[in-house]
């Protein structure tokens, strides 16, 4: 229900303030923006159902309004969601991890972490006080519980509170990966072993036994609690395993592939990277200019001005989108992107640093120099996510 996997390196992404909200921002605590997804109001329309049905039996006078306090409840228990995800997040903080922003999504919250923790005990750390803070929350409720009359509203929230915190906390303590339990035997292996990615295998494997446990398991345990469950109810458990089974196996194996992305990356190097270029004028035209570029068996074009400075760089998806016979036609800026700020990159960047530099940028094409400002070549967005693809289909095939 809760995840503090930190995000993989990916595709570059623009500033997290440029980016599409994907959801509502409730607010910046510690200065982590807050959002709630539209998958958020699903989520809470089938709590309001499910527990606005069950009040008829332990509040039968409400009538209509039990809907009212069944929402309630679907607010404060993802008030109690915050309250974990705000506790990794301020864990992470702590260590300087970076936060990109927490998530209130249709099965719990997401914090979304930048960097992984480059010690096991502060990988433990940050993944136990989540559920530690919902335990704790779980205990408040119950304190608070044994002040109230069980059989009144104010119990009823709280004995609802309650309980779905401290299965917030069993559920995320279960020791597989995406799960706050995995992440902590992740840790301990690592520990152990001294070697992460012993770590990540153990706790990905646990997690996808976990997904097919719960899958074929939840339901059966749910019957045998209630045999007289409605044919609905039973379906809604059937949906809600396989919705939970199917996050559990998703996320292990992303962490999975996140992990071996940890592993590649440092042995990419722009120079490596970086097409052979050549220099044109920017009115040559588009076909002149690949006419050049094959001569020369180079894989990209920059455009320069009247005094050889480069200014632009040939998008390659947009020479795939002019037919042959326009390209004498066009000139090389037309198919063009300026050289912007942030889209000329330095020659020796290796490893992080090259994802780095590219999401503060996001473009398709860069311009690699040397120290002394001449040009080294382009990096094409395209080469560098075909060489970690790569590296990692290679390793599937080996690891495992």
């Amino acid at each position: 229900m809760n995840d503090t996997e930190g995000r993989a390196p990916e595709r570059p992404k623009p500033k997290p303030d440029d980016q599409p909200r994907g959801g509502i921002l409730m607010g910046r605590p510690f200065g982590v923006p807050v959002y709630v997804t539209p998958s958020w109001f699903l989520v809470a329309a089938l709590i309001t159902w499910i527990f606005g049905s069950r009040l008829a039996d332990v509040l039968p006078d409400l009538g209509a309004t039990r809907y009212l306090l069944a929402f309630s409840f679907a607010v404060a228990f993802y008030g109690s969601v915050l309250v974990h995800e705000l506790a990794h997040t301020v864990v992470g903080l702590r260590y300087k991890l970076g936060v990109r922003r927490i998530q209130l999504q249709f099965l719990g919250g997401v914090s979304e972490i930048e960097k992984e923790a480059d010690r096991p005990w502060r990988e433990f750390w940050l993944a136990f006080v989540g559920p530690l803070l919902s335990l704790l929350l779980g205990g408040a409720f119950w304190l608070g519980l044994r002040a109230v009359e069980p059989a009144t509203v104010p119990g009823v929230l709280l004995a609802g509170l309650m309980v779905s915190n401290l299965v917030v906390a069993a559920f995320n303590l279960l020791p597989g990966l995406p799960l706050d339990g995995g992440r902590m035997l992740r840790a301990v292996v690592w520990a152990l072993t001294g070697n992460p990615m012993k770590g990540t295998l153990a706790a990905v494997w646990v997690g996808r036994a976990l997904a097919v446990a719960v899958v074929l398991g939840l339901p059966i345990f749910s019957s045998s609690q209630d045999i007289e469950r409605s044919t609905t109810e039973a379906m809604v458990d059937g949906v809600l395993a396989a919705v939970l089974g199917f996050i559990i196996w998703q996320g292990a194996g992303n962490s999975l592939r996140n992990a071996r992305l940890k592993e590649v990356l440092p042995r990419l190097k722009v120079r490596e990277l970086a097409r052979r270029s050549i220099d044109v004028p920017a009115d040559t035209p588009l076909g002149e200019a690949m006419r050049r570029a094959r001569e020369a068996h180079a894989g990209a074009i920059v455009v320069v001005d009247g005094r050889g400075e480069p200014i632009a760089v040939v998008k390659e998806s947009a020479v795939s989108a002019v037919p042959e016979h326009r390209r004498p036609w066009i000139a090389v800026t037309a198919v063009s992107r300026d050289l912007e700020p942030g889209l000329t990159v330095p020659v020796d960047l290796a490893g992080e640093q090259i994802l780095d530099t590219l999401r503060r940028a996001p473009a398709t094409e860069y311009l690699v120099v040397r120290p002394d400002g001449t040009v080294y070549g382009v990096l094409s967005l395209t080469d560098l996510e075909r060489r970690l693809t790569a590296a990692l289909l290679g390793r599937a095939a080996g690891a495992d």
